[in-house]
């Protein structure tokens, strides 16, 4: 296949659907780091699945009460919004709404009380107050020892760390955000299995909560609630819910992938095995699906993680830097009267030749928000190398920077695992820069499959289908409806580059 090549290709056999309603739809809401959305779906054997945004709507960290937080209450607020606005839309199409599945990025949770309330604003990752508790925990669980139960690959954020550094968890419950939406949604606590996986306090071949670790750092039994597995119901909405958004009363809320990684990886458009995915969105995780976890102390070394996806399969992958970089730096540029496009941007990008510098993209140093230009060209003069002062050149950086890490990922992945891929899917946002997917294919030599951009609700979607009986089948299956209704565009190993899909 050539570079950038479009093709519509059916697969073998795209899924078993069922008869089902004509008028069934299903609410996805997808909530990232930076934005979240509620969507509609829509399931067939011919088309796949057909997605409708119906709302759009900002998220971000705010600073509050000495640290850095997410604004929960304008966060639900929107997703009430959304959802009122999707009943209209399912009402005026005369379709009924069935369920409602939520994703959300890890690790960060709201504490709620006896009563149901949240005793505070949920903090975010990128907050500070963690990284001072990591060596107290390892103290008391060495990171071998945690890794050895866990799997989880070490983030000075994960939750284990962010639990240590609460003064007081009586009377409480951590409630990871999907989760916590969930709750608000239905009253009913619950955490889902994949975000469970992220916290550092799950058992990764039991696959349950590891009780011996809570009880070593001093951490309540019950401190989450009960898991639950993807396509099981959480329970239905309540009664102030339903009169907000007009839903249907028999609307329920569906577990899903409910870590967008999970859902993401559910929707990869893999004909084949074994393949790499990237999921590319303000972080890229990279890694490859497996059926049980790598435990072993080089796997640690290499900081890998190995995470729950859906149906019980293991993601095994590690953090790397991703497009949360490009965002920080365009903000910066916008602040100082630079406008260019994105597009625009990587097309000068791509203009330059090869070779330039390039930075460890996911080094810590960039994970809380600054001034992103000047971080980048102060980590490139670490290295002995200069950065021009041009928002192209740091552009082409940062794209030639995130390539090779994923080449040196994946590597390792295959490596550690024994797997040899052949393909590299890219899904989610980042699956829509050219640039980035051909540098991808030239520094991993593998064929990158571009597409689709919206995996993460396209999985969430599929997941609450089948629990509705509209979809049969396993992953497979599901992964055949996504390539059915996918444009996927092809990227072979090369050094001719154009910026962004259009």
């Amino acid at each position: 296949m050539t570079n950038g090549t479009t093709t519509d290709t059916a697969p073998a056999h795209a899924g078993a659907v069922s008869a089902p309603q004509a008028n069934q739809v299903f609410a996805a809401i997808d909530i990232g780091a930076s934005s979240g959305r509620v969507m509609l779906g829509r399931v067939s054997p011919s088309t796949g699945v057909a997605l409708e945004t119906i709302h759009r709507f900002p998220n971000g960290v705010v600073e509050l009460d000495g640290g850095l937080r997410w604004d929960f209450d304008a966060l639900f607020a929107e997703v009430l919004k959304g959802l009122a606005a999707a009943a209209d839309v399912a009402a005026t199409n005369g379709e009924h709404i069935t369920s409602i599945g939520i994703d959300t990025w890890a690790v960060d949770y709201g504490l709620v009380n006896d009563a149901g309330e949240l005793t505070s604003v949920p903090f975010s990752y990128r907050d500070e107050r963690s990284r001072a508790t990591v060596e107290r925990v390892h103290a008391v669980i060495p990171p071998e020892k945690l890794y050895a139960t866990t799997g989880l690959q070490y983030l000075q954020f994960n939750t284990v760390y962010q639990l240590a550094s609460e003064p007081n968890l009586d009377g409480v419950q951590a409630l990871l955000i999907p989760d916590l939406i969930a709750f608000l949604l239905t009253g009913e606590r619950r955490t889902e299995a994949t975000n469970a996986s992220t916290t550092g306090l799950f058992d990764a071949v039991a696959g349950e909560w590891a009780t011996g670790f809570l009880d070593a750092l001093g951490l309540p039994r019950n401190i989450f609630p009960e898991l639950i597995q993807p396509g099981e119901t959480v329970g239905t909405l309540l009664p102030a819910i339903l009169e907000q958004t007009g839903l249907p009363a028999d609307t329920a809320v569906v577990a899903v992938g409910s870590h967008d990684t999970a859902s993401a990886v559910a929707a990869v458009p893999a004909q084949e095995q074994p393949f790499a995915y990237i999921s590319s969105g303000t972080w890229s995780l990279v890694g490859v699906e497996l059926n049980k976890p790598v435990l072993t102390e080089p796997s640690r070394k290499a900081n890998f993680t190995n995470e729950r996806g859906v149906d019980g399969t293991i993601r095994y992958l590690r953090n790397v830097g991703g497009l949360w970089l490009l965002s920080e730096c365009q903000r910066a540029w916008a602040a100082q009267g630079f406008s260019q496009s994105l597009p625009a941007l990587l097309d000068s990008a791509a203009a330059l030749p090869t070779g330039g510098p390039q930075i460890n993209a996911d080094d810590p140093a960039f994970t809380a928000p600054d001034n992103m230009p000047d971080r980048i060209r102060a980590a490139v003069r670490n290295t002995g190398a200069v950065l021009p002062d041009r928002p192209a050149a740091v552009v082409r950086c940062i794209m030639d920077s995130l390539a090779a890490g994923y080449a040196r990922t994946l590597a390792e992945a295959e490596r550690l695992t024994g797997r040899s891929t052949g393909v590299v899917h890219i899904v989610g946002g980042g699956s829509q820069n050219r640039l980035l997917c051909q540098l991808t294919a030239d520094a991993t030599g593998k064929t990158v499959v571009a597409g689709p951009v919206e995996a993460t609700a396209q999985g969430n979607v599929l997941v609450q289908a089948r629990a509705a009986g509209v979809v049969t089948g396993g992953l497979a299956e599901l992964r055949g409806l996504v390539v059915a209704g996918t444009s996927l565009e092809n990227y072979e190993p090369s050094h001719e580059v154009s910026g962004v899909a259009s």
